[in-house]
């Protein structure tokens, strides 16, 4: 993948890429508290952790800082924590989701409760609970730590593709596809998923919806894969719940779609939400911004409250041994002020077997596809490499440690 956060215009073919895993990349995301380092995972069953230098990349980058493996089959999601430091969760092909403690380098925890591939995760606002969606038509909202699924709907009417926590509103948006193939969304009490709170139906197309929740505006955005438009809407706490206010309209079809943290937006023209769309037949990212209109070129701090900054509320042995926090608020009125001290600083640590919940993730995992079991063989080659440069390594200590013997054996003093 790319990463060109201080260039504008067309790039060079050449560019440089993020280019370490050996399949293809499926997910990526910035970490909220350390601004140069991203997760990404991908097909070869890994989850990296990148660092990106100042200034943006000058080179190829294939290092990472962190390579994780745990899942035995590809990997489709990953989130960071959003009150924790360096607490990562993951999603493979495998049905599992993975909780990687980054500080250590190693899964810490492992949720085990899904019979098909996860589709989505989302965490509620201080990140005590996690929404998932599934294969299986299921939605379910569990606690992360224990993995214990506290709610469970069915959906059978309404097969369910992506959700999103509405804030501390202790509700969820679902977007999905009802029992005759038209695009709808439903609203859900996070306590009570027997039956959504709402359904609405979209339209009659077949691209999926992504959810977009604005917790400051209480604005929701729905955008669809292969759509050229994104409609926003406004989320109240009383019914009808859901107001429809109008469309971004664009004929350019999107293929993916992006955000800018909010403490990267444009404060002085009124922006409060910015997308960044990918359109692959032209090869092109598009920022689209959604401004307030106001006249006044004063802070507006009605648009502006105090939102979630750039500071950890928990460290993750915190958050490991129970301890809930909601995240630490800051203001926009003065700018963004790059003022965190956090510093990512990778394990030093061994390959070794990678056991949670008393089960060896990597033993005896056989391939079962020829895909698989190439990207195996990759995985051996770099632990062949790595292993060499190790040897190497002590080689040179170990003459290194001959030559001070024998100099401190034939020193005058010991003579």
């Amino acid at each position: 993948f790319l990463d060109f956060p201080f260039q504008t215009g067309r790039i060079e073919p050449n560019y440089p890429k993020v280019c370490g895993h050996q399949g293809n990349v499926l997910d990526i995301k910035w970490n909220p508290f350390i601004e140069n380092i991203i997760a990404s995972c991908s097909e070869d069953t890994s989850v990296r952790a990148w660092e990106i230098p100042e200034g943006g990349l000058k080179r190829n980058m294939t290092e990472a800082v962190l390579e994780l493996y745990g899942h035995s089959r590809r990997v489709g999601l990953v989130e960071w924590h959003p009150t924790t430091n360096n607490i990562l969760f993951s999603a493979g092909y495998d049905y599992k989701v993975l909780i990687w403690n980054l500080e250590v380098g190693e899964p810490v925890k492992m949720i085990d409760c899904h019979s098909d591939v996860i589709l989505c995760m989302s965490f509620n606002a201080d990140g005590s609970l996690l929404a998932t969606t599934c294969k299986d038509k299921r939605l379910r909202v569990l606690e992360p730590r224990s993995g214990r699924v506290l709610q469970e709907a069915n959906c059978k009417n309404h097969r369910v593709n992506r959700v999103v926590f509405l804030g501390s509103t202790k509700r969820l948006l679902t977007t999905g596809v009802s029992r005759w193939n038209t695009r709808q969304i439903a609203l859900w009490d996070q306590e009570d998923l027997s039956m959504p709170l709402i359904e609405e139906e979209i339209d009659g197309l077949s691209g999926l919806l992504f959810p977009f929740y604005d917790a400051d505006t209480h604005m929701l955005y729905l955008a669809g894969k292969g759509d050229g438009n994104i409609r926003y809407y406004e989320i109240g706490s009383e019914k009808p719940y859901l107001s429809y206010l109008m469309e971004f309209r664009s004929p350019a079809p999107q293929k993916g779609l992006g955000v800018m943290p909010k403490h990267g937006l444009d404060v002085s023209a009124c922006e409060v939400f910015r997308f960044y769309k990918l359109i692959t037949l032209k090869g092109l990212i598009e920022p689209i911004s959604m401004i307030v209109p106001r006249r006044s070129e004063t802070y507006q701090e009605d648009i502006y409250p105090m939102t979630p900054g750039t500071e950890p509320a928990l460290t993750p042995d915190e958050w490991l041994s129970g301890v809930n926090r909601d995240p630490i608020l800051m203001s926009l009125k003065e700018g963004y002020k790059r003022n965190s001290k956090i510093v990512f600083k990778a394990p030093a640590r061994e390959k070794k077997s990678v056991v949670v919940n008393g089960i060896d993730l990597l033993e005896n995992v056989p391939p079962r596809t020829e895909n698989e079991l190439l990207r195996m063989f990759f995985r051996q080659q770099d632990e062949i490499r790595r292993l060499k440069d190790e040897l190497s390594q002590k080689d040179i200590r170990i003459r290194q440690l001959q030559l001070e013997l024998k100099n401190f054996r034939n020193s005058p003093k010991n003579n």
